[in-house]
């Protein structure tokens, strides 16, 4: 089966649209499934390689309470303010005990 160069492009151009459709859809499913209220979710291998710690420091902070989660479907979550939340505080710990020391 020989087809011209034109029928060709119009082809992979149409192929191209439909896989572009299925993107938009598969992300935009995503973002549904890891949001709560409208705010985004993290899950642990997420805050691993933002916070760049091991998995045992993570459990840590959420056994001592400076992390908030939550369990959905026995998987760890995390709101994207809360982890904000815990960044500024663990900045603002080290100065502070600096300052008292001096």
């Amino acid at each position: 089966m020989n087809i011209d160069r034109i029928e060709f492009i119009a082809w992979m151009e149409r192929i191209m649209e439909r896989l572009d459709i299925l993107k938009d859809h598969i992300n935009a499913s995503q973002k549904q499934r890891s949001s709560i209220d409208g705010e985004e979710l993290l899950d642990n291998q997420d805050l691993l390689q933002m916070l760049k710690v091991s998995s045992r420091s993570l459990q840590r902070y959420r056994s001592t309470g400076k992390l908030p989660y939550y369990t959905i479907s026995g998987k760890l979550y995390y709101k994207l303010s809360d982890v904000h939340q815990f960044i500024r505080e663990s900045f603002n710990t080290p100065l502070a005990r600096i300052k008292d020391k001096s």
